[in-house]
C-alpha cells in the first residue's frame, strides 16, 4: 500500500527504512532516478532534486541521439527538476529497508511540467476527461517470459535463451505450481507493495507468464504497471532467472502482449452501461470506440515503440492484425467484455509487453475522447476471424509504417502539441536509423554461402 509521508518519517526514525528510491518514468517506460538515504530524501521532500534531461532523450541502450529539440550535446544537457509526488511512497518489500516514491518532471528554470514526460502526458488526458465530467477507469495485463539464468548470464552467454518452461503452460497449473518459486514472491511482494495483484497464471507459450492486477484510474493503473513491471524483474533476478517484456523474443513463438481495459465513469457509476440499449453499451461508449477505432494507426507508435514490437503481429497468435471491434472476439483489435453488465469496457489487444502504460493509455485516452467529441458513429461490430478478412484496415506493418502515421495525425497534435509528437517521432526515427547499421544472425545466416 502507498503510505504517509509522516509513516515514513516514523519508519525511518526506528530504523525500519533507510533508502528512499526517488524514480521518473522514462520514455521507455522504465523507472530511473537515484538512491537517497532517507534522512536526506526527508529534507528534500517538500522541494525536489534533479538529473540530467537526458533520460527523457535517451534509447533503450541509453545512448544520447542527436536531433531531440529539448536537449542536446549543443545545449549541454543540462538538469530536470524532480518533484516528488509524495501520494505516491510506498516499502519495496523485496529490498531490506527501501521506499519508493514517484517524480514529476519539471523544467529546471519555469518549474513547469515537461509536457512531453510519459506520466504528464496521462495526467494532461486525464484532466481533458475530467473536465468532460468522466474519469478514466483502466486495467492492464502483464505478459512476459521466464528465462533460466538471470539477464547477466543470459548476455555472457550470448542471449542463448533457454525458457523457465518446456511446453505451452497456458492455465496449466501442474506447470505454473513448478514455477511458484518465483511467482509466489511476485505476487507477494507486488501485494505487500501495495499492487492490486488479483493473481498470476500460465499463458500460451512455455516460460510465459500473465499477472493481473484490479482496475484503478488511469494513472493509478499506469503506475501500478510500471512498479509491477520493475519488480517482476527485480524479484526474477534474486531467484536467478530473467524475465522479459520484449513482445517477440523467437519467431516460431507466441508474443508477450499488454492488454488495456478500458472505461469512463460518472458520478461513480459506469458510463459505458446503459441497460435499454444493445449490448448494455451506452451512447457514450460507442463514440469512445468509434474514436479508437478511427485513429487507431495513427497512435499505434504509443503501443509498440521497437522494431521487435510489430513482429508480435500475426496471424493466429491471438495478436490482432486487423483495426476492427468486435463482442468477446480475441482476433480483433478491440473486444467488447462484459456485454450487457455494469462492467461493460472495451478492451485493447494491440499494446505489446514493451509498451509505456503511460503513454499507451493517454493516446488511447486522447482517440477516444475526440470520438466523443466528434460523436463518431461506431461501425458494426465485427463477426468472424479477423486474421481472414483482407477488406479491413491493417495494423501497421511496421515501425517505419506507425511512425509515418503518428507525424501526420492531426489529432494527436491536437492533444499532445506539435513539439511532443515530433519529439517522438524522433525517437521512432532513431530506432530505425539503430537498426538499419546492424547485420543480423539472419542476414549472415541467409547469405553468407547463397548471396
Amino acid at each position: 500500500m502507498t503510505i504517509s509521508f509522516d509513516d515514513l518519517k516514523t519508519r525511518i526514525q526506528s530504523g525500519a527504512i533507510d533508502t528512499v528510491l526517488t524514480c521518473l518514468i522514462d520514455m521507455q517506460g522504465r523507472l530511473m532516478g537515484k538512491r537517497f538515504h532517507a534522512e536526506a530524501f526527508l529534507q528534500m521532500a517538500g522541494d525536489e532534486t534533479h538529473c540530467c534531461n537526458y533520460l527523457l532523450a535517451t534509447d533503450l541502450a541509453m545512448a544520447t541521439p542527436d536531433g531531440y529539440a529539448s536537449t542536446s550535446w549543443h545545449s549541454g544537457y543540462g538538469d530536470y527538476a524532480l518533484k516528488p509526488d509524495l501520494t505516491t511512497l510506498r516499502i519495496v518489500p523485496w529490498l531490506p529497508g527501501t521506499a519508493m516514491c514517484l517524480c514529476d518532471v519539471l523544467d529546471h528554470h519555469s518549474h513547469a511540467p515537461v509536457p512531453f514526460a510519459p506520466r504528464q502526458m496521462l495526467k494532461d488526458q486525464i484532466a481533458q476527461a475530467q473536465g468532460m465530467g468522466l474519469q478514466p477507469i483502466t486495467a492492464t495485463e502483464l505478459e512476459f517470459f521466464l528465462f533460466q539464468g538471470t539477464h547477466d548470464d543470459i548476455a555472457r552467454g550470448g542471449f542463448r535463451l533457454q525458457p523457465i518452461s518446456t511446453y505451452n503452460e497456458d492455465y496449466n497449473i501442474f506447470q505454473t505450481s513448478k514455477e511458484e518459486y518465483v511467482m509466489r514472491p511476485i505476487r507477494n511482494h507486488l501485494r505487500a507493495m501495495g499492487l492490486p495483484i488479483e493473481g498470476s497464471k500460465g499463458e500460451a507459450e512455455a516460460g510465459q507468464e500473465e499477472l493481473n492486477m484490479t482496475y484503478a484510474d488511469a494513472l493509478a493503473t499506469a503506475d501500478h504497471h510500471t512498479l509491477a513491471k520493475h519488480g517482476v524483474k527485480e524479484i526474477a533476478h534474486q531467484h536467478g532467472l530473467a524475465a522479459s517484456f520484449l513482445p517477440k523474443w523467437h519467431k516460431d513463438r507466441v508474443g508477450s502482449a499488454s492488454h488495456v481495459h478500458q472505461s469512463l465513469w460518472q458520478d461513480g457509476q459506469n458510463a459505458f452501461f446503459d441497460a435499454d440499449r444493445p449490448l448494455g453499451k451506452s451512447v457514450l461508449m460507442d463514440h469512445y470506440i468509434a474514436g479508437l477505432v478511427a485513429y487507431a494507426a495513427e497512435y499505434t507508435y504509443f503501443l509498440a515503440p521497437y522494431i521487435n514490437s510489430y513482429k508480435r503481429f500475426a496471424k493466429g497468435t491471438f495478436a490482432p492484425t486487423r483495426i476492427v471491434w468486435s463482442v468477446d472476439n480475441r482476433t480483433a483489435a478491440f473486444r467488447l467484455c462484459g456485454a450487457g453488465t455494469k462492467a461493460i469496457r472495451i478492451e485493447c489487444r494491440l499494446p505489446g509487453a514493451d509498451m509505456n502504460p503511460y503513454l499507451a493509455s493517454a493516446a488511447m485516452l486522447a482517440a477516444g475522447l475526440r470520438g466523443i467529441r466528434e460523436e463518431l458513429p461506431l461501425p458494426k461490430p465485427f463477426a468472424g476471424d479477423a486474421y481472414a478478412d483482407d477488406a479491413c484496415q491493417h495494423v501497421p506493418h511496421s515501425l517505419r509504417e506507425a511512425r509515418e502515421a503518428l507525424i501526420g495525425s492531426d489529432m494527436l497534435a491536437q492533444a499532445f502539441g506539435a513539439d511532443t509528437i515530433a519529439h517522438y517521432a524522433r525517437a521512432a526515427e532513431w530506432e530505425i536509423e539503430e537498426f538499419n547499421r546492424v547485420v543480423t544472425d539472419y542476414e549472415i545466416a541467409r547469405g553468407l554461402e547463397q548471396a
